[in-house]
């Protein structure tokens, strides 16, 4: 059976409905699924957060949390909303990620973004750099990987390479610059490895080489320590078809990794390309259930 598809539409202010129109009539969507909007389409204006489509953005991800959770579809795309009118409508969580785990019943989740050429996983998220340190530590390090792992072979990929950066420029220069690289992330790699034979996990890699690396096709993911360490690259060499997958749920979440734009709202300015490849992704990891 071809899986199903949900998508939501967003705060509807924003671009939203454009960028999901636009992807849906694309020839390069996949034909091999089909597709079914969560929730409603509104007449609103166009331009500017407000709480009405803010109220309405909710509950369609609410709809799309049930319908993921009780398997009537196979995998949700969810168009950009805005957090902040979000918030003054009684959205209590950090974001979609935080929301749809919890909804789905799932502790052990993570954050990934990828794209055409490169897939991050990132073992912190929203923290101060000067917290980084302190916040990093083996056994999560262990788990996103695990995550990833699992990720990538959604993906199809049987026999993945993962590498995970280091904190610390050239790797700590053996301690020269910190120890962090050595006491935690080497630890995590030489368990990673051993907990999956069938996967190649890599690293301390030097931070300012490995994202290049995993550009041109040596590594299938890499797990960043900090979030705009790996975001930086990610969003230079594939800031158009970027996707944002919360990792560890049964069924997959996905979303344009951008958002609601309301600057360019309603003027057919919209790029769909990040929707069409989440869109694409979607179909890809539910055919791997």
């Amino acid at each position: 059976m071809q899986p199903v598809i949900g998508y939501t539409l967003g705060d509807q202010a924003g671009v939203g409905p454009e960028v999901i129109e636009k992807a849906l009539a694309s020839p390069l969507l996949p034909k091999n699924a089909s597709y079914r909007l969560i929730g409603q389409k509104i007449t609103i204006p166009q331009g500017s957060p407000n709480l009405e489509s803010a109220k309405y953005a909710f509950d369609h991800l609410e709809q799309a949390a049930a319908e993921l959770k009780a398997g009537t579809i196979d995998a949700i795309v969810t168009a950009p909303v805005c957090k902040e009118t979000l918030h003054e409508v009684g959205f209590t969580w950090p974001g979609q990620t935080e929301f749809f785990a919890e909804r789905m019943g799932v502790s052990n989740y993570a954050m990934c973004l990828t794209g055409a050429h490169l897939t991050v996983g990132l073992g912190t998220i929203h923290t101060s750099i000067k917290s980084v340190p302190d916040l990093l530590n083996t056994a999560e390090l262990v788990r996103i990987g695990e995550l990833l792992l699992d990720f990538c072979h959604r993906k199809g990929i049987s026999a993945p390479r993962i590498a995970l950066a280091a904190l610390n420029p050239h790797a700590g220069e053996h301690g020269a610059f910190g120890k962090e690289d050595i006491e935690i992330i080497a630890p995590a790699v030489a368990e990673l490895n051993n907990r999956h034979p069938h996967a190649t996990f890599s690293g301390p890699a030097v931070p300012d080489c490995v994202y290049r690396d995993a550009a041109e096709g040596h590594f299938d993911a890499v797990l960043a320590p900090y979030h705009d360490q790996g975001l930086i690259p990610l969003k230079i060499v594939d800031f158009h078809t970027a996707v944002n997958v919360t990792l560890g749920l049964k069924r997959p979440r996905l979303s344009p990794d951008h958002g609601t734009a309301f600057a360019i709202a309603g003027k057919g300015l919209a790029n769909p390309s990040s929707t069409l490849h989440a869109f694409q992704l979607a179909v890809q990891m539910a055919s791997h259930q």
